[in-house]
């Protein structure tokens, strides 16, 4: 895009948080024949253009309370368990089927570079046929890329909902999918802190930690997505039109893909902890083998003194020829000793 274009997104979304007639940021636009006529107008006058023929509504609402949603139940028909789900939290992905609407819920998934640690904020959507509704309930999700995506697109805006939709599972999915790669190459490095020469087990234990709790949220997210873009691209639903479904079946495959990478990168961390276990195992192995090896030296050195230290007559017993005998004695067992078990690699 160009930078004009960029340019007027932003005074777009200046301009639509100045008019706005509710408590919480709004932003507006409205599409005919696939060109974009308006844009940053109340959300009084909805009703307005919802009235001409041939026009696609979208409005966006940053943590609005239940007096905003008010403003667009009664002009949409929205449904009152879908209200409560948008300003309820912690909602599981989903898509439900109304009667003259959908509501989607869905998720905003950033990862920590320095700490793997995730986080997700919940977006839901009003889907009618004529109208989509956004609600963000924290404002992780930046309007200004999807503005961005929808601009870059002329020829498919003639779809309607189905294109503004397109749009912002587009960017969703995305996310979920920079995540999933974003964890990957934290798992190479964690690889290398597995077999680093130094031991680095505490580290290796907190990294990992943190990066399964990662991927327990993020599968959370993702899988339920499968669901529901799959359910979208049904024809009864009548939103994705025949231009419009490859495009969704474009998503529908990164969500897959999103969905199997999570699960695998699951099973990696699972070895990795593993691996871990055998490595500690083996270098404890390694370390009784050698001090049975020293012990077994030390053995004989003490049986060696302790026969030549005895109190009673013996060849040489008080005289100089005895010490010289046990020392030659102690210093050829204990270097057959070291010799052996050097060649066996116990020491």
């Amino acid at each position: 895009m160009s930078a004009t274009a960029k340019t007027s997104s932003k005074d777009a979304l200046t301009a639509c948080k100045a008019e706005s007639t509710t408590s919480c940021a709004a932003h507006t636009r409205v599409y005919k024949a696939g060109k974009l006529i308006a844009e940053g107008f109340p959300v009084a006058q909805i009703s307005d253009y919802l009235a001409k023929a041939g026009t696609v509504v979208w409005l966006d609402l940053a943590q609005p309370d239940r007096a905003d949603l008010d403003v667009i139940v009664e002009e949409l028909g929205l449904h009152e368990l879908a209200v409560e789900d948008a300003l309820n939290e912690s909602q599981r992905p989903k898509l439900d089927h109304y009667e003259d609407h959908l509501f989607l819920s869905s998720y905003v998934a950033r990862l920590d570079d320095r700490t793997a640690e995730l986080t997700v904020s919940e977006v839901a959507a009003f889907i009618t046929s004529r109208a989509l509704v956004t609600v963000r309930k924290s404002p992780d999700l930046d309007l200004l890329p999807l503005l961005q995506r929808w601009d870059e697109s002329h020829a498919e805006a003639r779809s309607g909902v189905g294109f503004l939709l397109h749009g912002l599972l587009d960017l969703l999915v995305d996310g979920h999918f920079d995540a999933v790669q974003k964890l990957d190459e934290q798992l190479e490095s964690l690889e290398d802190v597995l077999f680093d020469p130094e031991p680095r087990n505490q580290e290796l234990q907190r990294r990992s930690f943190e990066m399964r709790k990662s991927l327990v949220l993020l599968r959370r997210v993702v899988l339920p997505m499968r669901e529901v873009v799959n359910t979208l691209l049904r024809r009864d639903l009548g939103i994705v039109d025949e231009r419009m479904t490859p495009y969704f079946q474009d998503v529908y495959d990164h969500v897959l893909r999103a969905a199997e990478w999570t699960e695998s990168l699951r099973d990696l961390v699972s070895t990795i902890l593993e691996t871990n276990l055998t490595l500690q195992g083996n270098r404890l192995n390694e370390v009784m083998r050698r001090l049975t090896a020293w012990a077994a030296i030390l053995a004989v050195t003490t049986s060696v003194t302790g026969f030549y230290g005895q109190n009673v007559p013996y060849p040489g017993f008080g005289k100089a020829s005895g010490f010289y005998t046990s020392v030659a004695v102690l210093l050829v067992l204990t270097g057959a000793l070291y010799v052996g078990f050097k060649k066996r690699g116990w020491l």
